[in-house]
């Protein structure tokens, strides 16, 4: 069977002391797993392994981990592995088949197997890519998966897999849509062989929720922490992602490139761009080749229209391979942000037919068809998109927001509700989903979610707007003007003064408001503010005429309304707002 590696030091502590206690132990480990993996054609486990390796200190020659002991049986099927593995890293799958049936060992049955599974994925990318027209994909199935299953599921049975045949029978099932299944085998492979990261990362992929992540019984070992960190991160749980990621840079990784750029793709999900742009750049410098996570880094940069910066990536990214889906990708948002979109959609195109599962083109392209108000198209890629990962809140947001276009509000709402289920506390969603609420006419539902938008932080400060617009709707005056009042204060907190459009709406109503309850100089104060608008100056100056009128009439104020509200210093009338246009654009956030 696969040689399970002895979970290091006690238990110990999330991953501090105990398991990392010897780092020299761990780097061994890691050097073996990455030799073993490529023996096997597992490139990214390989690279995964040499990665991290790779962050550690090297080695004395006495210390250099000993090469895998071969049985009799390895050294029987020694000449037909040799040989195709020649033939599988040339990528003549079937050829390499071929020469290994019959083969008893484990490692060359693994290879035998994994080239019949790679064969057909290969096929059936091929007939992807030649069918790729309108995106009628579906159909197209990978043949060998079935067969696989049989004769992986006797092994299995049979208790004849080491931990490399777990994973791949575990990504049989999973291909087969046996979701269930395939997660008891991929927990029995990280049992059996916990340095292997691509089960790790498969289990990543299939959890869907914290719940399921609970009920996993996953073994002791350092490796957990690594995958613990990397499911926080897809699990939108990015403080506890990040506080993981310290304890591994605290426990010797501090150098390891993955971890870097891990970090910097939490940051990114809770936009926090600033850190993540910050991250991303010294990663660059680090690792200035790397095409892996640049499409994230690219969202970035068009979410906050660096032009510049976004062109050098994107020629950068071309002179290093332009045929890799990260670098389509970035072309692909270079071109969008100049408002390109029919080569914006095309280079997205390009990406997926040199990955069909890759995921965030999908929806990036469904993003260029809403721009070309092709809705119909637009439909198609996120539900393609959504296919390949039910997780993509952007998709279903997407989805939203065609259904908006095209006036349905019903199916509007189903596909908010699960983008914001997906992200709990992203303002966008919650407003989107008020909105939906207010079309419908279920105002107290609609009233609940942007209350709720502005409590988890509203990026878009439009909440307040809506909800003092519904109250105002209902008759609620003193509730609108409350709204109006948190909302002029939240934009002129924001330390720069903002040309909202919606602040002449709020001094407008409330300087009628204080008028109507005889507030004088509130309403006058408001109504000064009204004349440093355009749409509301004339307005303005006819209220300040009636107040002196009513003034020198003697009117008094009313006391009925408790506390009269004062504006912030900044509001002072000579401070006329400037213009700041920086709307949060979700086209281009990828998760």
């Amino acid at each position: 069977g696969g040689m399970a590696a002895p979970a290091l030091g006690g238990g110990g502590g999330g991953g501090h002391g105990g398991h990392f206690s010897d780092l020299r132990e761990v780097k061994k480990q890691l050097l073996s797993v990455a030799e073993r993996s490529r023996e096997r054609g597992l490139q990214h486990s390989g690279k995964w392994a040499s990665e991290l390796a790779f962050a550690l200190d090297p080695l004395p020659l006495s210390e250099l981990p000993p090469p895998p002991a071969l049985t009799e049986e390895d050294a029987r099927d020694l000449d037909a592995y040799t040989l195709a593995k020649s033939y599988f890293d040339l990528k003549e799958y079937d050829r390499a088949a071929y020469f290994l049936r019959g083969c008893k060992s484990q490692k060359a049955y693994f290879l035998y197997m994994y080239s019949r599974y790679l064969s057909g994925e290969k096929k059936k990318d091929d007939e992807t890519v030649d069918s790729l027209g309108p995106l009628e994909k579906g159909q197209v199935k990978n043949e060998a998966l079935r067969e696989l299953r049989v004769e992986l599921s006797k092994k299995h049975k049979a208790r004849e897999l080491d931990g490399f045949g777990l994973y791949l029978y575990g990504v049989v099932l999973r291909k087969l849509d046996l979701a269930k299944e395939a997660i008891d085998v991929f927990v029995e492979a990280a049992h059996v062989l916990p340095l292997h990261w691509g089960a790790w990362l498969e289990l990543c992929n299939l959890i869907t929720d914290k719940e399921m992540l609970k009920f996993l019984s996953l073994p002791d070992t350092w490796m957990k922490e690594f995958f613990l960190a990397h499911i926080y991160t897809e699990l939108q749980l990015i403080e506890e992602a990040l506080q993981k990621y310290q304890s591994l840079i605290d426990a010797g990784f501090s150098k390891s490139t993955y971890i870097i750029s891990q970090i910097a793709v939490a940051y990114h999900n809770i936009r926090d761009i600033d850190k993540a742009l910050s991250i991303f750049n010294e990663l660059r410098k680090q690792d200035p080749y790397r095409i892996e996570n640049m499409d994230t880094f690219s969202n970035l940069l068009y979410v906050r229209s660096m032009k510049p910066e976004l062109s050098y990536l994107a020629h950068n990214l071309c002179e290093i391979d332009k045929y890799r889906v990260e670098t389509c990708c970035v072309i692909g948002n270079y071109y969008s942000l100049r408002s390109q979109h029919e080569k914006a959609a095309l280079y997205f195109q390009r990406a997926l037919k040199l990955n069909p599962r890759y995921l965030g083109a999908w929806t990036l392209m469904g993003h260029e068809y809403m721009e070309m108000k092709n809705t119909s198209a637009a439909i198609q890629a996120y539900r393609h998109a959504i296919e390949v990962n039910k997780r993509d809140y952007r998709a279903w947001y997407g989805l939203g927001q065609t259904y908006e276009i095209l006036k349905m509000p019903f199916y509007c709402l189903y596909y908010y509700r699960r983008a914001h289920q997906l992200r709990p506390n992203d303002s966008r969603m919650l407003v989107a989903l008020g909105e939906c609420y207010e079309k419908l006419n279920q105002l107290v539902e609609a009233k609940k979610c942007y209350w709720r938008a502005y409590a988890v932080g509203d990026v878009e400060k439009m909440a307040l707007v809506k909800l003092a617009k519904l109250h105002e709707q209902l008759n609620e005056s003193e509730q609108a003007a409350q709204c109006y009042i948190k909302y002029i204060q939240d934009i002129y907190s924001c330390g720069e003064i903002v040309e909202h459009l919606e602040v002449s709406t709020a001094f407008r109503y409330l300087a009628q408001y204080y008028f109507k309850c005889k507030l004088w100089d509130e309403a006058s104060a408001c109504a000064q503010k009204c004349c440093a608008f355009n749409d509301t100056r004339e307005e303005g100056k006819a209220l300040l005429r009636q107040i002196l009128q009513l003034r020198n009439q003697g009117e008094t104020s009313s006391t009925d309304i408790a506390a009269p509200f004062f504006l912030p210093a900044s509001l002072s009338a000579n401070n006329t707002p400037t213009r700041r246009v920086s709307p949060l654009n979700l086209s281009s956030v990828t998760p």
